[in-house]
């Protein structure tokens, strides 16, 4: 990943039909595009790769996470857990709806913790959000156990992991919701763009009207359209989505290069016995976009990040000391840094973060790094990097 290293003929043709025709928008405008309907298209071809009755495609994947939940009636005071360990949109798109994100640990899968979870139900609490975060899972068993046992809805963050699978089946269409982004650096990307999959009928049909101003999509009259309830501008545009059907006729020859890559440095690094690899559960399929190892103790993982840099190793991240991705940077939630007055049942709700301990998701964080694995590596390039890596690493450990 990102699937930009590989854009050519395929996203060139796709894109040049919505030039030809002049018809940008997705909705509307029948009589002058000529047949090409590409968001309607990259959905139905989005259903086959996802194995999902329902797509719904959308400006980001940060609309997707806001319009799944709001789809499945998440609102003002609803309580909805998430890890420690994820992309600041996950927050915010809860906190869009007025929802309260509630913060829990993480376990050696970089993903929520099944105990975490349970420690953290209350009367409000009426979602969980897993977020596949580089492109693995957690015990997605367990969640949906806990799940079923207390009648809460399990939403599946799949942002950073299309082409990942769980006994079988594609990540994100386990939950009761899948979101999916295709942003710039996704492994298939629209330039900006998301999904919402789901196999609930009721679900997808919010999904359709919420994101477009609650607009009901019955006829082809778009002015005589009615609004069955209140929505939203989410709309991913026909450029965007002509990217992104162009990319997802890659995504069988990406996955194979990812894993090829992703393998070579794997099979390097598990020579050396201070370094240990992230948990896949039994039946679970890693997207190979990021290769996740874990060393002896956080002293020791700066210092490896570190000579990473200075050696010219690039794209490896250590995510403890990052301002995106851990809770422990993210001041402007812990402090509510906004623009606009934060209702006071979203600030009661977040009263915890200030005396959270987060111990747990430290003592995985901080040893971990996460290398992205690029697309346009040759063989050879790759066998370099992870013997690199790998004097390295001996290099400090020693």
């Amino acid at each position: 990943m990102p699937g930009f290293e590989l854009f050519g003929d395929l996203e060139r043709k796709e894109v040049n039909d919505v030039l030809d025709n002049g018809v940008i928008m997705r909705y509307g405008f029948d009589g002058m595009r000529n047949g090409h309907w590409k968001a309607k298209e990259l959905e139905r071809k989005l259903s086959e790769t996802f194995q999902s009755n329902h797509v719904q495609l959308v400006s980001s994947g940060t609309a997707a996470v806001s319009i799944a939940l709001a789809a499945a009636g998440v609102g003002a005071g609803d309580e909805v857990i998430l890890p420690t360990f994820t992309f600041v949109a996950s927050f915010e798109a809860v906190m869009m709806l007025g929802a309260v994100p509630v913060l829990v640990d993480i376990d050696d899968t970089l993903t929520l913790s099944p105990k975490a979870i349970e420690d953290a139900i209350t009367p409000k609490t009426k979602a969980v959000m897993v977020v596949h975060m580089c492109g693995s899972m957690g015990n997605m068993e367990a969640l949906q156990n806990i799940c079923a046992a207390n009648k809460l809805l399990l939403v599946e963050d799949a942002c950073q992991a299309i082409g990942g699978s769980y006994k079988g089946k594609p990540l994100g269409s386990i939950g009761d919701l899948g979101c999916f982004s295709f942003d710039f650096v996704k492994t298939i990307t629209c330039g900006e763009g998301g999904a919402v999959i789901t196999n609930n009928e009721e679900y997808y049909i919010n999904s359709d009207h919420f994101s477009d101003h609650g607009h009901d999509h019955i006829g082809n009259d778009r002015g005589a359209e009615t609004h069955p309830f209140l929505g939203y501008n989410f709309r991913i545009s026909e450029l965007h989505a002509a990217v992104g059907l162009g990319q997802l006729k890659r995504l069988p020859e990406i996955i194979d290069i990812q894993k090829r890559n992703f393998n070579i440095i794997k099979d390097v690094l598990a020579t050396i016995p201070e370094v240990t690899f992230r948990t896949v559960p039994e039946g679970g399929e890693e997207s190979y976009g990021f290769l996740n190892f874990f060393l002896s103790d956080l002293n020791t993982a700066r210092k490896v990040s570190n000579e990473f840099k200075t050696q010219g190793i690039d794209g490896c991240f250590h995510y403890y000391d990052n301002n995106w991705h851990y809770v422990r940077k993210w001041e402007h939630l812990k402090e509510l840094k906004s623009l606009y007055p934060i209702s006071e049942e979203v600030k009661s709700g977040l009263a915890y973060l200030k005396n959270a301990d987060y111990s747990e998701s430290d003592h995985f964080i901080g040893r971990n790094l996460s290398c992205l694995i690029k697309l346009s590596w040759t063989e050879e390039t790759v066998r370099q990097r992870a013997l690199k890596m790998a004097e390295i690493i001996k290099s400090i450990i020693d």
